[in-house]
């Protein structure tokens, strides 16, 4: 099929590569032309493991092409994707304005039947907002489809191409046997797609991250309890998950959910349902509970500290929002890390991906360096905040040797705490109690 996606951010050119991937003709629209210009000399302007590989594949192959001509890609294509961003704004509601114009645009540029399909995270009722645009501005026949994403951001080429669902907004048969053909090759081993009314695919894509946030919220706040009662958080979420009706995904403690997606998802259901009279009392808690987690972490560093934080230089593992990403959209290492800064600490961090995009955020008040142990030669403290998989089996003696003080503060509960209680570190987790090494390490002077 001749495809066209607007927008090549993060869920535009997944989709795009991939679909490309499936033997598509796909054609990929952005207005910001230095972004369309790098792609077309092969720069991939995210991370995202094996998204370069495909994009250059299917480039090569002429599957791929990239252009600033709406025109010509809405000409060219059968199916129209809307993947254009919707950011926060100041209220917390999803800024529709991007979307919107573009959907007008669409509607300047046609001359005969299309499929317009979404897949921006958009709020209930959209389908109509578009529509009703599209039809005050063209008298070409078109269908909508609403086709919320459910990529996770390390993970998103695989769960494209092996997804655990994919919901189709629409109630027209025949635009229904279209997207079955458009997704049969990413079907081969069970049908998983799932076809329903516009409005309902649009509240299934916020439903479905609300309720990972609120198991992760949830996790948290447990975690927090369990230092006041001498609980282990770990046991609790093994006993928790090991039950058939919760199982144990998204139930791992830790400094907070971040990223593009959580946090807006969570803002935009809130705004929703204030405007429409429904108080979202268990999304605002989630939002809430967030917040506190990442505020409780940076307070137990500083508290540490309390008395001497302007002489206190520490050593971060970990910038993205979550591993094999470099966005630091909402991560909650920024937030902690602006807090940790008001109290003049100096950080000195490294990111397998991130490092840049962090530093930028932090308006360059962090040193970036290129290799984790680098960070942490006479640092007070290491400060873990992101589960990158070359963190989770550190050489412990080395650490300890490289740090003025040895002790860990580990954000994602990455470590056996009596591992590195006997490797002489102490240990502050989430959830647990502080272990202290069997012997206190001297604090060296230099």
């Amino acid at each position: 099929m001749k495809i066209c996606v607007v927008g090549v951010g993060y869920v535009g050119l997944v989709t795009a590569a991939c679909l490309a991937e499936a033997g598509n003709d796909v054609t990929c629209v952005d207005n910001n032309e230095k972004k369309i210009q790098g792609l077309v000399n092969g720069i991939i302007p995210i991370y995202e493991p094996g998204l370069t590989e495909l994009v250059k594949h299917n480039k090569k192959l002429n599957r791929l092409h990239f252009t600033t001509d709406l025109k010509s890609g809405v000409n060219n294509s059968l199916i129209i994707f809307l993947a254009v961003g919707t950011p926060p704004a100041e209220d917390g509601s999803p800024d529709m304005s991007a979307i919107l114009s573009v959907a007008g645009d669409i509607a300047a540029c046609l001359s005969e039947y299309r499929i317009v399909v979404t897949k921006s995270t958009v709020p209930v009722g959209t389908h109509q907002k578009i529509t009703d645009i599209i039809r005050s501005r063209t008298k070409v026949a078109f269908d909508y489809v609403s086709n919320p994403e459910f990529l996770k951001e390390g993970a998103a080429v695989e769960d494209f191409m092996s997804p655990d669902r994919i919901i189709i907004g629409t109630t027209n048969t025949t635009v229904r046997e279209t997207m079955k053909r458009l997704y049969g090759p990413f079907m081969r081993r069970s049908n998983r797609i799932l076809f329903m009314d516009p409005a309902s695919a649009e509240m299934t894509k916020y439903a479905a991250n609300i309720m990972l946030a609120t198991r992760i919220s949830f996790m948290n706040e447990i975690s927090a309890l369990c230092e006041k009662l001498g609980a282990d958080v770990e046991l609790v979420r093994h006993g928790v998950g090991s039950d058939s009706r919760i199982g144990p995904s998204f139930l791992f403690p830790g400094v907070g959910y971040g990223g593009s997606c959580l946090p807006k998802d969570v803002s935009a259901l809130i705004h929703v349902g204030h405007e429409h009279g429904v108080e979202m009392k268990i999304t605002k808690s989630v939002q809430e509970v967030n917040e506190l987690s990442q505020q409780r972490f940076a307070k137990r560093i500083i508290d540490y500290f309390s008395g001497h934080t302007d002489e206190t230089v520490l050593a971060v593992w970990g910038l993205a929002f979550k591993s094999k990403t470099d966005d630091v959209r909402q991560s909650p290492a920024i937030y902690c890390i602006a807090r940790l800064l008001k109290q003049k600490m100096k950080i000195r961090a490294y990111d397998p991906e991130a490092g840049f995009a962090a530093k930028s955020a932090l308006q360059g008040r962090i040193e970036i360096v290129q290799n984790g142990y680098d960070a942490l030669d006479n640092a007070d403290a290491l400060v873990i905040f992101t589960d990158w998989q070359e963190f989770r089996n550190p050489d412990f003696e080395l650490i300890a040797k490289k740090l003025k003080k040895a002790v860990i503060f580990d954000g994602r509960n990455l470590y056996d705490p009596d591992v590195v209680k006997n490797a002489g570190i102490e240990y502050h987790s989430i959830g647990r109690k502080a272990r202290l090494p069997k012997e206190m390490p001297k604090t060296r002077l230099t």
